[in-house]
């Protein structure tokens, strides 16, 4: 997902969001301990789209809080 289309989730869809995708990479890292990952870079991709979330999440709340 890109950046662009993470900014426009509703601030309650972050939490589901990012939920999903540590789940999704713990299965990976699961399947790295086993040998058997079939997709290495998905994994490096997971972390970076957790803490783009993170941070766009991060970054509406100050603004509302500031509003």
């Amino acid at each position: 997902m890109k950046p662009s289309d993470m900014r426009e989730l509703a601030l309650t869809d972050f939490d589901q969001e990012i939920e999903n995708r540590k789940k999704e990479l713990m299965e990976l890292r699961f399947q790295a301990s086993m040998g058997n990952l079939p997709q290495p870079h998905r994994v490096s991709q997971l972390r970076r789209e957790v803490a783009q979330l993170n941070t766009i999440r991060s970054e509406r709340q100050r603004k509302e809080g500031q509003q």
